[in-house]
């Protein structure tokens, strides 16, 4: 096991987790929770097929520590150049070629929706609660989850952040915020599950171009994701004839 400021890292085979773990709440004290080159190096270690995000204990993440957020605005290039670091870090956990889940128990509110926004999917317990509660303090989402939440559940953004009400696990997959929900309060073996029938019996080769395939059609117009599918595709399919003639040698 290795750790990073809050967050501790661990092989279980061809997965790895990345666990938050501060105090019962899992706070982010800082928005770059994570040293970015531990994340890289983590992320990029051998035959890794998927990352799961968790938090220790019952709860996924409450967000910000609002003490330790007022201490960084009493200096606005501090506090801005921590926004542009924790960004970076999710903008890295997005644009990841492996997929990365995040195994959701109880609260995930603010900067913990944020991390959660930035995996590929969300896996619900079933008492998981979730909340932009940001409007409440004066504020809304910084680290990205104004953009993500809009692009993944359009104008229902409207109402989640203007608001900044719960939402339970069923009304999140509902507005399409989450994926899937356990039938227990543990999110973990379900994302594990779903992970794994993912990638186990795939390549990590297939995995990165599946993964980019499906990233430049969500970021890319049309016309250019069509023509880069069309690219990844009779690259891999060369491969596997070429890998079919050399058996049947």
């Amino acid at each position: 096991m290795d750790q990073s400021k809050i967050t501790f890292w661990e092989r279980k085979g061809d997965i790895g987790i990345l666990s938050i773990s501060n105090d019962k709440e899992n706070y982010l004290d800082e928005p770059d929770f994570v040293e970015i080159d531990k994340l890289k190096q983590w992320a990029g270690e051998d035959g890794l097929k998927g990352i799961i995000i968790r938090g220790v204990g019952r709860n996924f993440s409450a967000g910000a520590n609002l003490e330790y957020l007022n201490k960084l605005a009493e200096n606005r290039n501090n506090l801005e150049n921590k926004i542009i670091a924790g960004k970076e870090i999710l903008n890295f956990i997005e644009d990841l070629e492996i997929p990365v889940i995040a195994a959701i128990n109880g609260v995930c509110f603010g900067g913990g929706l944020e991390i959660a926004l930035a995996c590929h999917m969300r896996v619900a317990g079933k008492s998981a609660i979730f909340a932009f509660p940001e409007v409440n303090h004066g504020l809304i989402p910084g680290l990205g989850g104004v953009y993500r939440l809009s692009n993944l559940i359009g104008k229902n953004a409207y109402d989640i952040i203007l608001n900044g009400d719960m939402l339970n696990a069923k009304n999140a997959k509902t507005f399409g915020l989450v994926n899937y929900v356990s039938d227990s309060k543990d999110s973990f073996l379900l994302a594990e599950n779903k992970l794994t029938s993912m990638t186990s019996d795939r390549s990590i080769e297939l995995i990165n171009y599946a993964m980019r395939a499906i990233n430049n059609a969500l970021r890319l117009d049309r016309d250019e994701a069509l023509n880069k599918e069309t690219e990844l595709f009779c690259e891999l399919a060369v491969k596997v004839n070429s890998r079919q003639q050399n058996k049947d040698v």
